[in-house]
């Protein structure tokens, strides 16, 4: 997403909390407009528009709220949190944001690392129009669309909608592998199946080397997987909405975390199932 922002010509300043990794991603560009911030604070100061793409609210709370950051940032600023940190964590850094004359939109992204790459990104904003329009010229370097949907909260709230889906897609697709695996048929085969059947999502599509190839890279972990299906759980309870698919594949998740996949990717979730086929790890 940064080298995206850095080659439609924006002014960018990367700050990581692993200072390594700013700076090799800020060598990959070649681009002398792209530097290196020390601290969060340094990051933000004299930006116009702030993109934060951190793993959870919390760390969202931690580092956007922090009282140097907000005394850095520019009147009228435009932060923008790009990742899947819940409806409370948006409400939290709204509230702050303001107090700090600053505006927010939370705009988590819909999209995997091929989405990424070709600049395809979904952004689902939330927040007023005009702080929504102040950010879309930089969000446009890596999305294809922005949809604005309501109100600071209502990002976060279409995208664990969205990620709810995938989620249970990613669950269903791991146990019918396993399934079909255990039946004797091969994953290559079975995978050339669901490709060319009605449940031929763009999802089933671009993970296919994920769940056939333990050695894929991480895309998304089942450490992440889990933090999103909790943050679904909590949304849900909130507004009373049943979600028992969802409950289902948060008990296969959560299992494989314990039983140390959580590092791995979000499809290694059929390599747990079929190391268990057969017992009743899950039944309870």
């Amino acid at each position: 997403m940064a080298r995206r922002v850095a080659a439609a010509g924006h002014d960018l300043v990367i700050w990581n909390r692993t200072e390594g990794t700013a700076r090799a991603l800020a060598d990959s560009t070649s681009d002398a407009r792209v530097r290196v911030a020390a601290t969060p604070e340094d990051a933000v100061a004299d930006r116009a528009v702030v993109l934060s793409v951190l793993a959870d609210g919390d760390a969202g709370r931690t580092v956007l709220l922090a009282h140097a950051v907000l005394a850095r940032l520019t009147p009228e600023a435009v932060v923008c949190d790009l990742g899947t940190s819940g409806v409370a964590a948006a409400h939290d850094l709204e509230r702050g944001l303001r107090t700090a004359g600053a505006r927010f939109v939370d705009a988590p992204v819909s999209g995997s690392v091929p989405a990424v790459q070709a600049g395809t990104l979904l952004v689902m904003a939330g927040g007023d129009g005009e702080s929504v329009a102040a950010a879309a010229p930089v969000l446009g370097s890596f999305a294809r669309r922005v949809i604005h949907v309501g109100p600071a909260g209502s990002g976060q709230a279409m995208k664990l909608a969205v990620n709810l889906v995938v989620h249970n897609l990613n669950a269903a697709v791991a146990e019918a592998l396993a399934l079909a695996t255990n039946a004797g048929i091969s994953g290559e085969a079975a995978y050339d199946v669901f490709e060319q059947s009605v449940i031929a999502a763009p999802f089933v599509g671009y993970k296919r080397a994920a769940f056939l190839d333990a050695r894929t890279p991480v895309a998304m972990s089942l450490d992440l997987v889990n933090k999103d299906l909790k943050l679904i759980a909590e949304l849900a309870g909130d507004l009373g909405v049943p979600v028992p698919a969802t409950d289902a594949a948060a008990r296969s998740v959560a299992a494989a975390c314990a039983a140390g996949f959580g590092p791995d990717d979000m499809a290694s979730l059929t390599r747990f199932l079929s190391h268990h086929a057969g017992s009743q790890h899950l039944a309870d």
